[in-house]
């Protein structure tokens, strides 16, 4: 099978089985390092909201998690005046259950086709794109083929499958050295174009942060976690979480011709520097003296290398305002 179809059907089944958030899970996510990351993300949408004149919107969240930043960034956008109803694209009746003991409100569906299109939409999504399937392409002497996941008793294998089209690849890589993998992602190009759509005809906007890059860029960059660790992604398929690096340029292409406005990436720490983390750190230390190291050391490490490693990308509709952290 493609690499892409081993992907989602291990994804599919890793997130239907388990919480993997925290240190009893796998990996840690920033709304779990700090409130901080939730509050600055729901001080953005309302900022945005407020500029574009306060209209009618639906608040939604592509792959929730537990419910920590919803939560987080709905207490601080109504504190704007900004309360919205809330949508969660979730599928997991683990990740469901956990969310509706912090946002009973919420409404949940199964993918971005039933998101209501009566109102403008400000969507979030962090750390959702890097979980969607990937296709891997690799470069062999006769050409470019598709990296197929094959099973040989009990052991899954990546080899070289049947040749691929040279319009499938972006010109400037098409005569890559042999070895050479490139790594697209149709399902997310999807996703970003259906709310692209969405919002270029509803009124809105949408942040998504992950880690990545600005490419079309080569390099293999597919990944398993498992206990705070790096595992091999064809090992014990559905107990791993798999994710790859997002590409920015494309997602932000496919917005941008969906006859949305895209803006960025930026880094993290840019954003959240540009959203005012520091002033926020220093008004909870104050609050809770107690706990200022504990504060500080949160904030460094959204701030440090994960700010580094992580962009954020914004999408609007042509009408609404500059989002904040994005401008010149």
């Amino acid at each position: 099978m493609p690499v892409s179809q081993f992907m989602a059907a291990a994804n599919a089944h890793y997130y239907a089985t388990r919480d993997p958030l925290g240190s009893a899970g796998d990996f840690t996510t920033a709304p779990e390092i700090s409130q901080m990351f939730g509050e600055l993300i729901g001080l953005w949408c309302a900022d945005l909201w407020d500029r574009a004149g306060r209209p009618d919107v639906a608040w939604v969240e592509l792959g929730p998690g537990r419910g920590t930043l919803a939560a987080d960034a709905l207490r601080a956008m109504a504190k704007s005046g900004l309360m919205p109803a809330v949508h969660f694209v979730e599928t997991s009746p683990l990740l469901r259950a956990a969310q509706a003991e912090r946002v009973p409100q919420a409404t949940w569906h199964d993918g971005v086709e039933t998101l209501p299109a009566d109102n403008a939409l400000i969507v979030v999504a962090n750390e959702f794109f890097d979980a969607l399937p990937i296709r891997q392409l690799i470069r062999s002497a006769g050409g470019w083929h598709e990296r197929l996941v094959a099973c040989q008793d009990t052991l899954f294998l990546p080899i070289a499958g049947k040749p691929v089209p040279l319009d499938v690849l972006p010109e400037p890589l098409r005569d890559a050295p042999t070895g050479s993998v490139l790594e697209i992602s149709p399902a997310g190009v999807g996703v970003m174009t259906a709310l692209a759509r969405r919002i270029a005809a509803q009124g809105g906007a949408m942040l998504a942060v992950d880690y990545g890059h600005e490419g079309p860029a080569l390099g293999e960059t597919l990944q398993a976690v498992r206990g705070h660790a790096f595992a091999n992604p064809f090992e014990s398929p559905g107990d791993n979480d798999l994710s790859a690096h997002v590409d920015f340029t494309t997602l932000a292409a496919a917005a941008q011709a969906a006859g949305a406005i895209a803006w960025g990436p930026v880094t993290q720490r840019d954003l959240l520097g540009g959203l005012g983390i520091d002033s926020r750190a220093t008004a909870l230390a104050r609050a809770a003296p107690e706990r200022t190291e504990p504060i500080l050391t949160d904030r460094a490490r959204l701030m440090g290398d994960m700010g580094t490693l992580f962009k954020a990308l914004a999408v609007t509709h042509r009408d609404w305002p500059i989002p904040a952290a994005f401008g010149a």
